[in-house]
């Protein structure tokens, strides 16, 4: 525990700690359109919408193309620590939003305003925040958002660039990289206004979407090659990190666990239909590939301000970005969407399946001739 309290004063030393002098939110009563001297020469009242977030894969209920002028769009994140079982024979003491690995996905349109109420629940061990990638200042809101357990607070920012972003807790120093390969990130998508285009700048349309968020994991092992089990996160912390300086994950897996997308667990969708796929990885780079598939569209860096490639086979997501990929289904059966690493896909879990129903099309793919003894001339 020494090591650990040395650990936790260096952070608040270097980043800061939660104090009641942080800059209070004011609520954002209308919208203003000012000329070049500041002054207002128009006001509109901001309507206001509460987004019902849900666990991933799934996104919450959302328009592709906005409707109407900005909005605020009402958010709410509370940091959960717990015990979660993420497949091999390994359990952690994980530190999540809203009780998920990855946390939900946040879907708002450029210009909207988000406006996320961050909680901080009593029972928890450790103070926890939120640097939003997509936001603009103050550490991504990691310098106004820190919270001790028993306190909550409310960021309000404007979506300007329109993409796919990370978001995580970093609170500072180890606890970042801690907090992170805990499970604490997630994403927020940033459409555009008019909607998805294509490379010609055609409107695209999604017939579902899911979310992806890649994770690794750093859990220590005994003398005897068993996993360690701990009570609380400070009780993991130590050991931890000393996995982690190594850099070699004991797990990369696709929403917190071993099989959490597969068999049972699969994705689904029909031939004909258009799928979105949002990936993130906020600690390592990663290589996704559709199996069977292609990527017809993919915003690779997470930008939909940029024209996005056509017909990729395997496509790169930075460490600490996520990007989205487009595809229409065209044959039945299971799909495998992993992680290009192969080691890390198969024997780490990076894998997830998507059971698509339709119509077998001969014109795509055949059989000429089933497995047979060989014949000899």
């Amino acid at each position: 525990m020494k090591f650990i309290n040395i650990v936790i004063a260096i952070s608040f030393l270097l980043y800061g700690c939660n104090s009641s002098g942080q800059k209070q939110i004011q609520p954002l009563a209308v919208s203003e359109k000012a000329t070049q001297s500041g002054s207002v020469i128009d006001s509109t009242p901001l309507e206001r919408v509460k987004q019902h977030l849900v666990a991933p894969p799934l996104l919450p209920i959302h328009d592709q193309v906005a409707r109407g002028g900005s909005k605020i769009v009402q958010v709410r994140l509370v940091a959960r620590e717990k015990t979660m079982d993420i497949g091999n024979g390994a359990k952690i003491q994980a530190a999540t939003y809203n009780g998920s690995i990855p946390g939900p996905a946040i879907v708002v349109h450029e210009g909207d305003y988000v406006e996320l109420t961050l909680v901080n629940p009593p029972v928890n061990t450790m103070q926890h925040n939120i640097d939003l990638h997509a936001a603009t200042g103050a550490l991504g809101g990691g310098e106004l958002t820190k919270v001790s357990p028993g306190q909550q607070m409310v960021l309000r920012f404007k979506a300007t660039k329109p993409g796919v972003f990370v978001y995580h807790c970093a609170t500072g120093g180890p606890m970042i990289p801690y907090h992170v390969v805990s499970g604490m990130n997630g994403v927020i998508m940033v459409l555009p206004r008019e909607g998805l285009k294509d490379a010609q700048g055609h409107s695209v349309h999604y017939d579902r979407a899911y979310y992806i968020g890649e994770q690794d994991f750093y859990v220590p092992k005994d003398e005897n090659g068993v996993y360690r089990r701990y009570d609380t996160l400070p009780d993991a912390l130590e050991d931890t990190l000393q996995v982690m300086q190594g850099l070699v994950p004991s797990h990369v897996v696709f929403n917190g666990a071993v099989g959490a997308l597969t068999k049972a667990n699969h994705l689904t969708a029909n031939v004909g239909e258009t799928v979105l796929f949002i990936h993130s990885q906020a600690n390592r780079d990663t290589r996704p590939h559709l199996i069977g598939g292609h990527g017809d569209l993919v915003w690779e860096t997470g930008s939909f301000s940029d024209q996005p490639a056509t017909n990729l086979e395997t496509w790169l997501i930075r460490g600490g970005s996520a990007g989205a990929m487009l595809y229409q289904f065209k044959q039945p059966g299971t799909y495998v969407y992993l992680n290009h690493n192969l080691i890390e896909a198969v024997m780490l879990g990076a894998a997830a399946h998507i059971k698509v129903d339709g119509k077998w099309d001969n014109d795509l793919m055949t059989q000429v001739v089933k497995p047979e003894l060989i014949k000899y001339d």
